[in-house]
């Protein structure tokens, strides 16, 4: 495959601190006799406790390929910023072994730049506004993964705000961080736009899981920004019910849609991260009712398929419905297909039929139109129409965190950051901020008439006469749709998935690529977690389908 063009600026990614010794004895040992560049987190685990590498030589040699392959060579750009404390923080788990109560001894995971953390790395949201902006205290999500023995590498690059700031915005892209590129395909046509996405706002997580770069990461979703960087790039993840995993110390786009999840190499490392993630939490009360297993890792069986019913929202007959499949390009129809083959084989029972509601959402009522001024965008001067409910809970929620969350900063507002940007168009409003003008302009305090509607109005069509309807008539354990597809009907109603890789496509907007990844996603009802990764690590064990991305070898 052909290299990358290097056009973007690297930021500073902290490695001055780190780089002593970094592709030395430790990191040599971890790539050769451990083989970070592919290794699953059960693999690292397994290598710990048996004493074949220590933190400290994995910490070092994934700092080694994030110097080779994000800062150098392709440049992928998917780590924003190195923690400088890595190295000292994994020394002292050398000698320590995974164990019931850290189970993430010594394994280097990196975070989404969404996700809050206490220490001397920033929480930006990818926003130049925020550059120099800490955090008062970890999140959540990052105090159960220090708790759990994790080493917190360092934040992942994103799209600016959870692309949730200009219409249009290419995935992957932040004032801050610059663009971010597919793991499988890192070229970038004459814009510096990557010609095929590396997905959702989570690409720098999803990018930094494909490549090796982690054991593991951290993304977050409102609709898709899990589900479409896991599809684009290879991986598993899991899109939790809302409320499974505390969004407390998250900078937020919507909190009746926002959730964090694990983006992992396999449904087993995505298991073991739900273990640590899924608790309540007194400062989310989303968490209030949560319901989860004792242990993940317990549910996955390679037989879990058999007696399964599958609903494959799609019917021939009924085509002006048939929305998922469909519009399907014949490439990505054929690995769609077979992966139905080997959901049969393995016992599942596929029941196709539409799902009746799907025209509704997004229609009338849910959503508003927001004129598009994106200097570079194709339907410049049309309108756009997102959820009214992202316009309406975007200023309420992040005027939130930053009044309560965000340090080292005088940006305390949406009002302020809208302010920044103008005041530094030239490097923070490439795309626009059309969507924070719209949001800026609503009350800030959920109180309008128009927000409860859409609101409900959501969870109707998703939900009610959606998932839940189509569930119910059918008898179904979970829902099948092509890669990110059914992201919007789950993520309205709060609903998880869970994706696996499925096979390659090629192929954007009409235009020829090289392979890319296209993942199969499992869909079900709130709390099914563990059904889905169930039906979804049967089906990995029969397909096996994920390959790694060419071009990033070992060290």
């Amino acid at each position: 495959m052909a290299r990358a063009s290097g056009r973007l600026t690297r930021r500073d990614f902290g490695l001055a601190s780190v780089a002593a010794g970094l592709l030395g004895a430790g990191a040599a040992m971890a790539e050769g006799d451990v083989g970070v560049d592919n290794a699953s987190l059960a693999d690292l685990r397994q290598a710990l406790a048996e004493g074949k590498t220590n933190s400290s030589a994995l910490t070092r040699a994934y700092l080694a390929r994030i110097e080779a392959y994000d800062s150098g060579g392709p440049k992928l750009n998917s780590v924003r910023q190195v923690n400088p404390d890595a190295l000292a923080i994994a020394a002292k788990f050398d000698g320590i072994k995974p164990s019931k109560s850290q189970p993430l001894a010594g394994v280097p995971i990196l975070v989404k730049d969404n996700c809050a953390t206490g220490d001397r790395q920033h929480t930006t949201a990818g926003s130049l506004a925020l550059e120099g902006a800490r955090a008062k205290q970890d999140s959540t999500v990052v105090k159960r993964l220090r708790a759990a023995g994790a080493v917190i590498l360092g934040k992942a690059n994103l799209t600016e705000f959870a692309n949730f700031i200009a219409i249009d915005m290419p995935s992957g892209y932040s004032s801050l961080g610059g663009q971010v590129k597919n793991a499988y395909v890192p070229l970038l046509n004459d814009k510096n736009i990557p010609i095929v996405p590396p997905g959702g706002s989570s690409s720098g997580s999803a990018v930094a899981v494909a490549a090796g770069l982690c054991a593991a990461a951290i993304g977050t979703e409102t609709s898709g920004s899990l589900l479409n960087p896991a599809t684009q790039n290879g991986l598993v993840t899991v899109k939790p019910t809302v409320g499974l995993i505390s969004r407390a110390g998250i900078i937020p786009i919507a909190h009746s849609q926002d959730t964090a999840g694990p983006l992992t190499r396999t449904v087993r490392d995505a298991a073991i991260l739900l273990n640590v993630l899924a608790a309540r939490d007194p400062a989310d009360p989303a968490t209030r009712n949560l319901q989860r297993p004792a242990d993940y890792t317990a549910v996955l069986d390679k037989d879990g398929l058999k007696g399964a019913r599958i609903g494959l929202p799609s019917d021939p007959a009924d085509p002006a419905n048939d929305v998922y499949y469909g519009k399907l390009s014949a490439r990505s129809a054929a690995v769609m297909k077979e992966v139905v083959e080997t959901l049969q084989s393995a016992g599942a029972e596929i029941v196709r039929a539409n799902i009746p509601t799907i025209g509704w959402i997004g229609g009338p009522g849910t959503a508003m139109a927001v004129l598009n001024r994106n200097p570079e965008s194709k339907t410049k001067f049309d309108p756009a129409r997102p959820p009214i409910v992202f316009v309406y809970e975007m200023k309420h929620d992040l005027n939130a965190y930053l009044s309560e969350w965000a340090a080292n900063t005088p940006i305390r507002t949406m009002a302020d950051v809208i302010a920044f940007n103008q005041a530094h168009a030239d490097r923070a409003l490439r795309f626009g901020q059309d969507l924070f003008l719209a949001a800026e302009a609503t009350r800030g305090d959920l109180s309008e008439l128009e927000y409860k509607s859409a609101r409900a109005m959501d969870v109707r069509s998703a939900a009610t006469l959606g998932l839940d309807a189509y569930m119910d008539a059918h008898k179904l354990d979970a829902v099948l749709f092509p890669g990110n597809a059914g992201a919007a009907i789950a993520a309205k109603p709060g609903y998880p998935s869970v994706q696996v890789p499925a096979g390659f496509t090629a192929g954007v907007a009409g235009g020829e690529t090289p392979d890319y990844p296209l993942g199969a996603t499992f869909t079900g009802r709130a709390w099914s977690e563990a059904t889905l990764l169930r039906l979804a690590y049967a089906y990995e064990q029969a397909s096996q389908m994920r390959r790694p991305p060419p071009d990033l070898p070992a060290l």
